[in-house]
């Protein structure tokens, strides 16, 4: 019987947020918070995943040769994963018992979605037929269970999710023409992580900032085609100003000014980093968020004000925004820390970054 283990992390985006899908450079770290699916091969033509987390289970048929499998429900993600890989050449011909447990929080900006595609995805890599070890890279498995989550269902979201849970570790990932992954070996301290309980709506949000980005762009590139975000510097925004509304300069604004952040975070990162100026970065990152982009929340702001009032260097909100989760770096008493996120009504974890890919195994008994 062939038993199947994969554990994959969940994210932090330190800067960058917004960024992956206008093809601008992010860095990103793999946490200590994870998602695995652990199951095993059976005889019967159907899969049965078990989802105690959420007190649910799935059935999902074996799919027909030749046929893709029909989605239930929105963001159908184990069976968009399954049509997939099929469009790969890859075959399901057995069925399986397996369960997925996990301790992210869930729909709150630290990747639960993405590291369980990936995770999906790996697990069916090592289920089906027709598999190549090019199909097990991790920059393959990103592409697509990126496709399954994000491509399949014409959703506004770029790759960083699923670069930063597939490869794991601190990540400098630049987007364009090519997408180039750096690994970055900088040793940090602790971070509390901060759910504030905020429900958020990831689709209304990333295509909030996305169309103001986008229609800024189209609105400039009409009158001057040599724009363009990489190399446009902040003051030159000014004389595109009477072309744009209120939300679309604000955004453009928030946007070329998160790109220098990033920027000026690798260089620390690569070079004599300073604890208190990278937690400073982290904040000036989030007064952007929630001044420019408008992505914060009262609550998410008061969490990092009491956070960074208990000792923390700093912090940001932590993915597409508008609730969810933030993240201060704290390598100085990061219990305090984390008692001040609970005092206003977060829920608090201490974290640290993986260095490396966690467990991911198949084996046979």
């Amino acid at each position: 019987m062939k038993n199947i283990k994969i554990t994959v992390p969940g994210r932090i985006c330190l800067f960058g947020e917004h960024q992956d899908y206008l093809g601008l450079p992010v860095i990103t770290s793999a946490i200590n918070l994870v998602v695995s699916i652990e199951g095993h091969v059976t005889e019967n033509d159907f899969f049965q995943i078990d989802l105690p987390d959420i007190k649910s289970q799935e059935k999902i048929e074996l799919p027909v040769s030749g046929k893709e499998l029909l989605y239930k429900r929105e963001r159908d993600y184990f069976r968009s994963a399954i049509n997939v890989l099929h469009r790969q050449g890859i075959e399901l011909e057995k069925g399986c018992h397996c369960r997925v447990h996990g301790n992210i929080p869930i729909n709150s900006g630290t990747s639960s979605s993405s590291a369980l595609t990936v995770a999906w995805v790996r697990f069916l890599l090592e289920l089906g037929t027709g598999v190549t070890e090019k199909m097990k890279d991790p920059m393959r498995v990103a592409y697509l269970a990126h496709q399954a989550e994000v491509a399949e269902f014409g959703e506004p979201g770029g790759m960083m999710d699923h670069y930063s849970t597939a490869i794991g570790g601190l990540l400098y990932i630049s987007f364009g023409d090519e997408t180039k992954v750096e690994s970055l070996n900088t040793r940090m301290g602790t971070f509390v992580l901060g759910d504030s309980g905020q429900s958020k709506d990831t689709k209304y949000v990333l295509s909030h900032v996305k169309e103001n980005v986008f229609s800024a762009i189209k609105k400039i590139k009409a009158e001057d085609n040599r724009f363009d975000l990489t190399h446009t510097v902040l003051s030159q925004l000014e004389i595109y100003k009477s072309l744009l509304n209120e939300n679309e300069y604000d955004v453009l604004t928030g946007t070329i000014l998160n790109r220098d952040l990033t920027r000026d975070a690798k260089e620390i990162l690569e070079n004599n980093f300073n604890d208190k100026k990278f937690g400073q970065l982290l904040t000036e990152h989030h007064h952007v968020l929630d001044k420019k982009l408008r992505i914060s929340t009262d609550k998410i702001n008061m969490m990092l004000n009491k956070a960074i009032e208990a000792g923390a260097y700093g912090g940001k909100i932590n993915g597409s925004g508008g609730g969810g989760c933030i993240f201060v770096y704290a390598p100085e008493n990061p219990a305090q820390v984390a008692r001040a996120i609970e005092s206003v009504g977060g829920r608090a974890f201490i974290i640290h970054i993986t260095d490396s890919l966690p467990e991911h195994n198949a084996t046979f008994r």
